[in-house]
């Protein structure tokens, strides 16, 4: 039997299979810090499916291989949630697992533990043809992604020397190949007044009338920036997330004032050049001198549920992919010998793990995943069955592509 044919024929018997291992990931509940109940079960699953390895890092993070190659290649799912929000906005159990004859139900059944699922499946596929080839094939189901994404990849890199050669996301993207995303980064903008009483406000310099003018210029800023060369990414954006604003009392002008800044880089863009845009246009708007305006960087600290202290600046960098890199061609070989049809290559809106192993660490990448990206962080969160069968095949298909 042709091998393509072959693949064909394990993504049809394992299709049931797939779709009740996403059930049962959508069942186990993993808000991001708090995943050691579903690295659990995957790490069993892997292990029942005959994976050749199965370990969890220091972060909890499940590491698993088939092959034994000199060349790597890993295939990425972060297996952390975001939380479901109003329960009034669901029609149904977001931790369900319901299985329909055309669907997967529930939180994460997209983002992303629908790309969980085929992964697993692909594994189950690649031990039963017996792949022994000149790949050691991972499959990583990584943590924290929704708090910190990349830092799970951050730490395996920098901290466990673990880096493949390639890298395959698998966070949604309608089953189309995607070859980059822009970067993102926060900013935090600390501004001062003078306080004095209410009752005379002309006497103090109110930090809330500053912030109000920095919003505004953050407003200017977002609609100035410009796209890529390529014009590919698109443009970077910004917008002001949160504002707080304080003073001695409810009756006194305030003396403080905190902007919290989402930008979104596109390819060019980096943080050095995004905290200078912010500090030029609060100024110009505020009236202050740039140097006694506070722009920073934050970072994240937050311990995972294996108790191991790590963190990182909020910095996120932008990725892409030329149209013509090898990877992006066996990826597209491979989906027309599958499909019989040309995909769509094209790029996310969000931010994934890409930005450590890519744009941090230049490890050449590609994103394809069940689901789709509008279903990420919403009520009634699904995902097709049919996704998951074609991304298990694509995963199989890939490996054997990439061994020529």
């Amino acid at each position: 039997m042709d091998r393509t044919e072959e693949i064909k024929k394990l993504g049809a018997k394992y299709r049931n299979f797939a779709a009740e291992t996403l059930s049962q990931l959508v069942k186990t509940k993993s808000y991001s810090s708090k995943e050691e109940d579903v690295c659990r079960l995957i790490k069993k699953m892997c292990e029942d499916a005959g994976f050749d390895e199965v370990r969890i890092d220091g972060l909890g993070s499940v590491i698993a291989r088939i092959g034994n190659g000199k060349k790597s290649i890993a295939f990425d799912a972060h297996i952390d949630t975001v939380e479901v929000g109003n329960m009034k906005n669901w029609t149904f159990d977001p931790f369900s697992g319901e299985i329909t004859d055309t669907l997967v139900k529930g939180r994460g059944a997209s983002d992303q533990k629908g790309g969980a699922a085929s992964m697993i499946t692909a594994g189950k596929m690649l031990k039963e043809m017996g792949y022994d080839g000149n790949l050691s094939v991972y499959f990583t189901f990584t943590v924290m992604e929704e708090d910190c994404d990349g830092m799970c990849w951050k730490y395996l890199i920098e901290e466990e020397g673990f880096k493949p050669d390639l890298i395959v996301s698998t966070e949604p993207t309608s089953c189309r190949i995607y070859r980059g995303h822009r970067g993102r980064m926060e900013i935090r903008v600390i501004l001062r007044g003078i306080s004095c009483h209410g009752s005379a406000p002309e006497r103090g310099v109110s930090a809330a009338y500053k912030a109000a003018r920095a919003a505004l210029a953050i407003e200017k800023l977002n609609n100035d920036l410009q796209p890529d060369e390529e014009n590919f990414l698109k443009k970077g954006t910004c917008t002001v997330s949160q504002i707080d604003v304080h003073g001695p009392s409810q009756c006194a002008v305030p003396d403080y004032a905190m902007l919290y800044i989402d930008r979104r880089l596109t390819w060019g863009e980096d943080a050095d050049l995004a905290i200078s845009q912010v500090r030029k246009y609060v100024a110009e708007a505020t009236g202050d001198k740039p140097e006694d305006i506070i722009v920073e960087m934050p970072d994240y600290e937050k311990v995972g549920w294996t108790e191991k202290p790590y963190s990182q600046e909020l910095y996120f960098p932008t990725w892409k992919l030329d149209k013509d890199h090898p990877l992006v061609v066996a990826a597209v070989h491979s989906y027309e010998e599958l499909f019989d049809k040309e995909p769509v290559v094209d790029k996310w809106t969000f931010s994934t793990n890409l930005v450590a192993t890519t744009g941090r660490h230049k490890i050449p990448a590609i994103g394809f995943g069940p689901g789709d990206e509008a279903q990420a962080h919403a009520p009634n969160e699904i995902n097709r069955i049919d996704d998951l069968q074609i991304c298990a095949e694509f995963y199989t298909r890939l490996v054997y592509e990439l061994d020529k």
